[in-house]
């Protein structure tokens, strides 16, 4: 099971739990609106920030992985270079 569904699960568990807490204790209508919406709106911020780290750690792969391509076309047309010069001598 990958770290990310078990991340998802674990948060979707505490936002339920959460929720029924605040259901079920005695409070006011309103009270308990708002406290729905502001544990909701905490978990949309740690989501976004979770969702920000994943993205950024994505990025900072592909750019390893762009960075690594090109070293090794760089050393691929190197290669063949002197393979080539080495065959130019061995023809001369």
């Amino acid at each position: 099971m990958s770290s990310g569904k078990v991340l998802l699960g674990v948060l979707a568990g505490m936002a339920a739990g959460a929720s029924l807490g605040i259901l079920l204790a005695p409070d006011k209508g309103t009270n308990t609106r708002k406290k729905i919406t502001k544990k909701g709106d905490d978990y949309v911020e740690e989501l976004k920030s979770k969702f920000d780290d994943f993205i950024d750690s994505i990025t900072d792969k592909f750019d390893s992985a762009n960075k690594e391509a090109d070293n090794l076309i760089r050393k691929g047309k190197s290669k063949i270079k002197e393979a080539k010069n080495e065959l130019e001598n061995a023809i001369n």
